[in-house]
């Protein structure tokens, strides 16, 4: 067996040909989901929609999303990685298309009905994403090379930001507001095509040798045993450690939807920032870069400052969601809230990447790391569906001066999920008995 933390200079570079493509099909499903985001005070002024009825749009995705990605995650880990990523982009880049085409046509009637429906049948596919991405690449990372691969998620969930909002926000600048549907739709068409032909499952199948991950099911007596449905099932639902982090994941759900899904119109309509102006941009790659520099910082500490446990960093980046949401809805400057928008995804998508992007093979194990990866994002969804009508619901009630103290609270629970958790680990794990890890 190769030594799992002395990869060859091929390894690695056959590793960052499969997981690079990986994350740019990643980030163009960003591309080809938060450009509802990006438009959405162009919906709601063009189509006179409230923002609980926007909202309601959004819930139909994320809550189709949440139910989907955790049965698609139990298929991804039976059909493998890059059949599920495959599957997942063809069905965004059609959804896209059709959304695209049928505003171009000059549709106008039953739109939240409408669009309610159509995004949520792009949301099925969507769920195919992140789930693929941490299936194909369990095979791929030793444990104490997961931290760094955290980081790397985050960069991909950064970049995806960068395309669907910085960019959508230069498509509405300059040209009609429908081909923020269009553009996406076929980025992910091109993506498509490259990993069809680039991506593999497992180092195996590229002609290098699979070597033992040393994650929760590395040591697994069944490992090479074709995969009991049930027997992940019971094994992942009834785990106290994935049940717990879940819990976290839906608090990181509501904060992370609850300023994503609403700050473009809050700059709008409290700092006068639109789409395309400096100040926008400077939101807008902030929330690019702050992921970046959250996912990277998260994985580095986590590997180096706290051997490969990912609830201590969780925990200093949860407070500092806190911190930042306070100055976030302090903030009487325009150029101050722009800044705060991509500060405060430093520390959101710093803890999200750790847990769905990490904790989720650790724990998962290679076998079952598509279910945990689905269970994870999946109540994370479920999350984020409340900020859709919920928080919709009480902005056109209670007004801006009340969004960033709705979000708050759920930072603060994750925390304290987190200190349950902190020394936790899967190496620890497995040493209290089969039934503790996946």
């Amino acid at each position: 067996m190769t030594n799992p933390l002395g990869h060859s200079r091929a390894y690695r570079t056959r590793r960052f040909l499969n997981w690079f493509p990986l994350g740019v099909t990643y980030a163009t499903f960003y591309m080809g989901r938060y450009n509802l985001n990006v438009s959405s005070k162009t919906m709601m002024d063009y189509f006179h929609l409230s923002k609980g009825e926007f909202g309601t749009i959004a819930t139909a995705g994320f809550w189709t999303y949440a139910l989907a990605v955790i049965f698609n995650g139990p298929l991804a880990d039976r059909i493998g990685g890059k059949k599920a990523i495959l599957i997942g982009a063809a069905g965004t880049a059609v959804l896209n298309l059709i959304i695209g085409l049928l505003f171009l046509s000059g549709w106008q009637t039953r739109i939240v009905v409408g669009m309610s429906l159509l995004y949520a049948v792009s949301q099925y596919f969507q769920a195919f994403g992140a789930l693929s991405i941490v299936k194909v690449n369990a095979p791929w990372f030793h444990v104490r090379e997961r931290g760094v691969f955290g980081g790397i998620f985050g960069i991909m969930i950064s970049s995806g930001y960068f395309l669907a909002i910085t960019v959508g926000g230069w498509i509405l600048a300059g040209l009609p507001w429908y081909w923020v549907f269009l553009v996406p739709s076929a980025a992910i068409a091109a993506m498509f095509v490259i990993d069809l032909f680039m991506v593999k499952d497992t180092p195996a199948q590229a002609g290098f040798t699979d070597f033992n991950t040393d994650d929760a099911t590395s040591h697994d007596p069944d490992r090479d045993r074709p995969l009991d449905w049930n027997h992940l099932m019971k094994r992942v639902f009834t785990n106290p450690i994935i049940v717990m982090l879940a819990a976290a994941e839906f608090c990181t759900g509501f904060v992370r939807q609850g300023l994503m899904l609403w700050f473009v119109p809050f700059l709008k309509e409290v700092h006068n920032i639109a789409p395309g102006s400096f100040l926008f941009n400077v939101a807008s790659i902030g929330v690019t870069v702050g992921g970046i520099v959250g996912g990277l910082a998260c994985g580095y500490m986590s590997d180096r400052w706290f051997q490969s446990r990912r609830p201590p960093v969780a925990f200093i980046f949860y407070l500092g969601q806190i911190v930042s949401l306070f100055i976030l809805g302090r903030a009487a400057a325009p150029w101050l809230a722009a800044f705060m928008i991509g500060f405060t995804c430093v520390w959101i998508f710093g803890v999200h990447g750790m847990l769905t992007g990490t904790a989720s093979m650790d724990f998962g194990g290679t076998r079952a790391a598509g279910t945990v990866a689905g269970m994870l994002d999946g109540v994370q969804y479920l999350a984020s569906g409340l900020t859709g009508f919920l928080l919709g619901h009480f902005l056109d009630k209670l007004g801006w001066g009340a969004w960033t103290f709705m979000i708050m609270p759920f930072s603060l629970i994750g925390a304290l999920l987190m200190v349950r958790l902190w020394n936790e680990s899967p190496l620890k794990a497995r040493a209290r008995g089969p039934e503790a890890v996946a």
